[in-house]
C-alpha cells in the first residue's frame, strides 16, 4: 500500500534549453501514475508543467491543477486535468498546494528573470 497519496510539483512553464529537462518531467509524470500518486501542480499546459501533467494523464494517473483566473484567461491553463481549481490570487493558489513538494530545477535564460 502506498502511504504517499499526492505530491505537489513545482517547475517551470518553459521547456528549457535541453531535452533532458522535458525527459525528466515526462519520466516524473509517468512514475507518479504508475505508483498511484496524484500530481498536484500549478495547472499550466505549457513547459515542464504541461509535459509532466500530460505524461501522468497519458499513463492513467490523476492530475489536479491550481491556477489563477488571470492565467486561465490567458489560455495557459490545462483543459484536460482530472480536477482544476481556479482561484483569484497567488496566495490562494499556494495555500491549496499543501502536499509534499518536489522542485524541479528552474531554468534561467539570458535576458529573462525566470523561465
Amino acid at each position: 500500500m502506498n502511504s504517499l497519496n499526492s505530491i505537489c510539483l513545482y517547475c517551470g512553464a518553459n521547456s528549457g534549453d535541453s531535452p533532458r529537462f522535458g525527459d525528466a518531467a515526462r519520466d516524473f509524470g509517468v512514475t507518479l501514475a504508475k505508483r498511484g500518486i496524484t500530481m498536484v501542480y500549478g495547472g499550466g499546459s505549457i513547459g515542464l508543467m504541461g509535459i509532466a501533467a500530460d505524461a501522468c494523464l497519458a499513463s492513467g494517473g490523476k492530475v489536479i491543477g491550481v491556477i489563477t483566473q488571470y492565467l486561465m484567461d490567458r489560455e495557459v491553463g490545462h483543459r484536460g486535468l482530472t480536477q482544476m481549481h481556479v482561484v483569484e490570487t497567488m496566495h490562494q493558489r499556494k495555500a491549496l498546494m499543501t502536499e509534499p513538494k518536489l522542485l524541479l530545477p528552474m531554468l534561467f535564460r539570458k535576458g529573462s528573470r525566470s523561465a
